[in-house]
């Protein structure tokens, strides 16, 4: 029986000469593998449909727990934006390759609407930088990791905030504040907006390049610290932002 499914492809593996099996993340069974017969040929009409990062609805014969079969698929976007950048696709890689490896520690379904919906934002133009620093904020509770955002994190005082450190692991007031490194107040704000907004719901980004600065340096070293993720395509990313 061939089951519709919706997802993206997030990976491709060779199998034999004209094969190959795809690993899909799915709205409905998480990330699945799906053998694709034939699709390396020159003649297959599944071809150019079943490339890395292919967003659509896939007709498998599912196998809970095997290899499922591919049948066929309709493309629902191609996410040219994306693939015509070469810095964009840096950060598409990056993302998958984090979702991957955070549904790995969590198979909570949200994660795919998380991920789709970010990929969605960058290939529609919104900020690629502050679009991956949410979803990277909102991936910590599934990482165990999540932050304290609603008082100071060694007192627990809800005024007098100065400023946010992720060696700490978030919030410092003014009583607690020693030698770390002061953030603006909108940095502050800003972090505790990404943690907690709804990606489906960001429409516009007006944020200054020094805030956005601040707020990815903190994300990189929080994760650093505390996720033990050392992405091969995270430093890849870096290398093309210091460019």
């Amino acid at each position: 029986m061939i089951t519709k499914v919706e997802g993206i492809i997030v990976n491709e593996t060779p199998f034999g000469d004209t094969s190959k099996i795809i690993q899909i993340f799915t709205k409905e069974y998480g990330i699945i593998g799906v053998m694709c017969k034939g699709v390396k040929s020159m003649k297959s009409r599944l071809r150019a449909l079943t490339i890395k990062f292919t967003y659509g609805s896939f007709y498998i014969y599912y196998k809970e727990d095997k290899l499922s079969i591919l049948k066929d698929v309709d493309v629902l976007d191609n996410f040219k934006m994306i693939k015509n950048d070469i810095l964009l696709l840096s950060y598409l890689n990056y993302l998958t390759e984090l979702t991957t490896q955070v549904y790995k520690q969590s198979h909570d379904s949200i994660l795919y609407e998380m991920y789709l919906a970010s990929i969605k934002k960058i290939n529609n133009g919104l900020n690629p930088l502050v679009i991956t620093n949410i979803l990277e904020l909102k991936y910590l509770p599934f990482l165990g990791v999540g932050l304290e955002l609603d008082a100071c994190i060694l007192c627990g005082n809800k005024t007098n905030i100065v400023t946010l450190d992720a060696d700490e692991g978030g919030y410092i007031c003014k009583k607690c504040y020693t030698n770390q490194i002061v953030v603006s107040s909108k940095t502050i704000k800003l972090v505790r907006m990404y943690y907690y907004v709804d990606i489906h719901s960001i429409s516009e980004l007006k944020i200054s390049e020094e805030v956005v600065k601040e707020i990815n340096f903190f994300i990189n070293r929080y994760y650093e610290r505390y996720t033990g993720l050392f992405l091969n395509s995270k430093k890849f990313l870096n290398k093309m932002l210091d460019l």
